[in-house]
Parts: C-alpha cells; sequence; structure tokens
C-alpha cells in the first residue's frame, strides 16, 4: 500500500536507488476505509528521484513514472492466499517499458494481470 510521499527502492539497474511518490495513477480508495489514493502491486505512481548512481541516466530530482512490484502490505490473491514482502519496491518505466536491463529481486505475479509483460520477462524471479 503505497501512497504519497512514500519512499521507495528502485530495483532495476536504471541508475536510480530511492523514490518519493508524489502521485499515484490508478490505486483505489476503498470507500470508508482511506482518503487518500493507495496503489498496490502493479498500479503506476508517479514519482522524484532522491538518490542515484552518479554517472546514470537517471539524475535526483528528475520526475519519473514507476511501476510497483513488490509491497509489504498482503496483497490478497483469488484462492484466498495472500503474499507480503519484506520491502516496498518499484522498476522505473518509460512508455509502458522499463528503462533498465535488469530487475533485482522477486516480483509478483500479479503483474502478469495487469500486463507488464517486459518487467515479469525481466524478473529473476516470480512469485
Amino acid at each position: 500500500m503505497i501512497q504519497k510521499e512514500s519512499r521507495i527502492e528502485v530495483a532495476d539497474n536504471s541508475g536510480a536507488k530511492i523514490i518519493s511518490v508524489i502521485g499515484v495513477l490508478g490505486g483505489s480508495t476503498a470507500r470508508g476505509k482511506y482518503t487518500r489514493r493507495t496503489a498496490g502491486v502493479g498500479d503506476m505512481v508517479v514519482g522524484s528521484v532522491k538518490k542515484s548512481l552518479p554517472n546514470s541516466a537517471v539524475r535526483p530530482g528528475e520526475i519519473v513514472r514507476a511501476v510497483i512490484v513488490r509491497t509489504k502490505y498482503p496483497t490478497r490473491r483469488k484462492d484466498g492466499s495472500y503474499v507480503r514482502f519484506e520491502s516496498n519496491a518499484c522498476v522505473i518505466v518509460k512508455e509502458g517499458n522499463p528503462t533498465g536491463t535488469r530487475i533485482f529481486g522477486a516480483v509478483a505475479r500479479e503483474l502478469r494481470e495487469r500486463n507488464h509483460m517486459k518487467i515479469v520477462s525481466l524478473a529473476s524471479e516470480v512469485v
């Protein structure tokens, strides 16, 4: 469950290390629960790069779009099970395609249902 001002680690080799969310595209405001828009696995967010590697394509202060690939908050699946990860993570995308060429760590299977097939194919493990 990611919302504005959340700081998320970046799980690809685009050069960015941490982004701060400045907007949630999609996501939900469940009636009676939260008044803020929150993003889960597979949702797109807009963020500002806070930390990056030197001499990388992505600079601190740059505005980027990213897809959430892992969340600490449990995600419910249709079979009734839940999946939760140790950290929140995202992958920076440009026009739907990931900026980096590698993705580190596991990603959730829900990305396949959300048509982020390029991210799923680059990931080392799909949980």
